[in-house]
């Protein structure tokens, strides 16, 4: 049978999907020049397939531009289709970057970062994903018996993700049901984002190829453990480390600092963002090592940000280790808005010169709420509805953003809860472990 191979352009949207339309891999140039066509009322495409409240209709156009530096060609074998996408940039036909275009709303935090201080972002996201259809016996956490049941995958999988130009590091059976982690090295910039969602669409290809299902979903049981994205992040200095100061609070340099204490500062107001479907609330509950408090930790894990540890007997520096983690948020969420909202939040410390955070050395959960204040800290929303109001409510947070993102941003979710209205608990999270 005759085929012509095809590449997708793409891009990651307010569902946390990866959305796009393919064409000849032979007219790669012409495209990345002129684009494809592209439509704005696909923002408003929930993660269930139904159409939230529009401020376009049916009316405007657009186009998606492939980047070639977020381009993927996979091979997996002789017999297997040729994995073949780029994400791009939405733009107005005059070239304009689209106001709605994560990508673009992320390279806009970006400039804004480089802008007050003069640092690139360095840094990598990791995933947790559980798989569907695969029993799993008691007793793997954690466990080379549990890596062994999935050592082809995962041998596929480094492979895959080498060959797209990410860089491999870990693997590992982790503790919930059927779930693994998977971590590869930092990239620069825009390329953070780009590499966490090619990595997702990499796990979701190796594991179809293996007649296999996985699911990202922040959370498939409430009885059971989540699947957190946790997302480390650094500066440098042109090729120079720039966030570890031996002299520093918790050896952290004054703008890390700094950037720190924006992100938990306006936590409460970008959670909305970072973990943004209704079930990411029954994750982000105390005593569930993820994060459901404003606080910093010294390698707390669960501390909404962590300082991680670094090691005397590596061969890399200590400050080209050093870096902190954000760990309030999952793979429901656009990687692009997620890492957007953390440089606004961060660039909002460094302007506003907040100092380094203290690090929280007890359990927030037993404090109540003049107590936890009078610490500097807020319980984090408890549900979808409350942390878009406090989304909403919040003008620096909003500002942040292109003029009606927000609005947008919220009638989207609406849209999303409004399709899981009147649906019992156990239904909601099952139509989630469906859909991411």
């Amino acid at each position: 049978m005759i085929a012509e191979e095809m590449v997708i352009a793409c891009c990651t949207d307010i569902a946390g999907k990866v959305r796009g339309k393919a064409f000849p891999a032979s007219q790669f140039e012409k495209r990345r020049k002129r684009g494809i066509g592209w439509t704005p009322t696909n923002v408003q495409i929930t993660c269930f397939d139904t159409i939230a409240e529009s401020p376009f209709g049916s009316l405007g156009d657009l186009v998606l531009i492939p980047d070639e530096t977020a381009r993927v060609r996979v091979q997996l074998g002789d017999d297997a289709l040729t994995e073949h996408f780029a994400l791009g940039d939405i733009r107005h036909t005059d070239g304009r970057p689209w106001e709605f275009c994560t990508r673009s709303i992320l390279k806009g935090a970006l400039d804004r970062l480089n802008g007050v201080s003069g640092l690139t972002l360095f840094g990598a996201f990791e995933h947790e994903f559980q798989f569907r259809n695969t029993a799993s016996s008691i007793g793997e956490a954690y466990s080379v018996a549990g890596f062994r049941l999935e050592r082809r995958l995962a041998e596929t999988l480094v492979a895959a993700m080498r060959a797209a130009g990410l860089e491999p590091d870990t693997f590992m059976k982790e503790f919930g049901a059927g779930q693994y982690e998977v971590t590869m090295g930092p990239s620069r910039g825009v390329a953070i984002a780009d590499q966490s969602t090619i990595l997702r669409e990499l796990v979701r290809l190796v594991a179809n190829a293996s007649g296999k299902d996985v699911t990202f979903t922040p959370i498939r049981d409430p009885a059971g453990v989540g699947n957190g994205v946790h997302i480390h992040l650094s500066f440098l200095a042109g090729d120079k480390p720039a966030t570890w100061d031996p002299n520093g609070k918790h050896e952290l340099g004054k703008i890390a600092g700094q950037f720190i204490a924006g992100i938990l500062k306006y936590l409460d107001a970008i959670v909305a963002i970072t973990a943004p479907s209704a079930v990411s609330y029954l994750r982000l509950t105390p005593h569930r090592w993820s994060a459901a408090f404003n606080n910093l930790g010294f390698r707390d894990r669960e501390a909404s940000v962590r300082i991680c540890p670094v090691s005397d007997l590596s061969d890399i520096s200590k400050a080209a280790q050093f870096n902190f983690e954000f760990r309030a948020a999952d793979a429901a969420a656009s990687p692009h808005l997620q890492l957007a909202a953390l440089v606004h939040a961060g660039v909002q410390g460094i302007e506003e010169e907040l100092p380094t955070p203290d690090a929280t050395a007890e359990d927030l959960s037993l404090l109540d709420p003049a107590a936890l204040a009078a610490r500097g800290h807020v319980r984090l929303p408890k549900s979808l509805p409350e942390a878009l109001d406090r989304f909403l409510a919040n003008p620096t947070v909003t500002g942040w953003f292109p003029a009606g993102f927000a609005d947008t941003y919220a009638k989207h979710k609406k849209g999303e809860m409004a399709f899981l209205e009147g649906k019992p608990q156990p239904e909601v999270c099952a139509l989630y472990e469906r859909v991411y």
